[in-house]
């Protein structure tokens, strides 16, 4: 997973002994010819952090006069392609990469809207929309709107807007923000849906960890509890999975992982 800045905060560290060149060297190596050496394509890339694969396509393409990504997508196929070309992208260029497939042809990814705009940063959403714009030409507040529809498309659009408050927490605000989403569960119209995504979009992490302790003292009911018995479709899914990432996120990456898996 990514923090503000989209500094790596995941299980691959950086490597003390990194050597780009010598490592862009060895890719080369491995890629020569009609076939590859995949186990050294592994041995590498997956064994660096994300800055650090950047630096080694840096030196790939002064050693060689070509681009390592699309040596990779030459030389490659399938799902192993995918993941090789994908870490060697930055964290917003990938991100913004994975938006555009998401909605780009015929149908929606909308698990992949999801999982990324809930759980990236204001810092991040902003890096990945800039390079979004220059990467594709495109507007992602745009393509959301054209490419989703309803209160999800709402939900989108503004965590899209990157004005969620960060470390920000009011306690005397909890008890008012956990009626608020008390109300809007037990109404369930169009303005107390409206009234609960903007709440749960805009608030701090922070906050809202008050404001879901306080909802459990008012209603005698979970946060997730309530959301998945008022409303439904993907709207609901992006509701929980704020609230997952509120209370762990590396947890909610690790369910999606096993759901992905099973």
């Amino acid at each position: 997973m990514f923090g503000g800045g989209y500094q790596v905060q995941g299980t691959i560290l950086p490597d003390p002994n990194c050597d780009p060149i010598m490592d862009a060297q060895m890719l080369g190596g491995a890629l020569q010819g009609f076939g590859c050496d995949k186990d050294v394509l592994i041995g590498i890339i997956t064994q660096r952090a994300s800055a650090q694969r950047i630096m080694i396509a840096d030196a790939y393409g002064s050693l060689y006069s070509r681009d390592l990504v699309n040596d990779l997508k030459e030389k490659l196929d399938g799902h192993f392609k995918e993941v090789m070309v994908g870490l060697i992208h930055s964290p917003p260029a990938y991100d913004a990469h994975e938006l555009w497939h998401a909605m780009k042809g015929a149908g929606t990814d909308e698990n992949c809207l999801i999982d990324i705009l809930v759980s990236r940063t204001t810092s991040d959403i902003f890096q990945l929309k800039e390079i979004y714009l220059m990467q594709y030409g495109c507007n992602l507040d745009q393509d959301l709107y054209s490419e989703t529809s309803g209160h999800f498309r709402d939900a989108l659009l503004n965590l899209a807007q990157g004005v969620r408050e960060e470390g920000y927490a009011d306690p005397g605000l909890a008890a008012q923000d956990a009626m608020a989403l008390w109300e809007a569960c037990q109404r369930r119209t169009g303005e107390h849906k409206t009234l609960m995504q903007m709440i749960l979009c805009n608030k701090s992490h922070q906050q809202l960890w008050m404001v879901f302790q306080e909802f459990q003292n008012i209603s005698g009911q979970d946060i997730a509890a309530a959301i998945e018995e008022c409303y439904d479709g993907y709207f609901q899914q992006l509701l929980l999975a704020i609230v997952s990432c509120v209370r762990d996120k590396p947890s909610y990456f690790a369910y999606r992982l096993y759901s992905a898996i099973h």
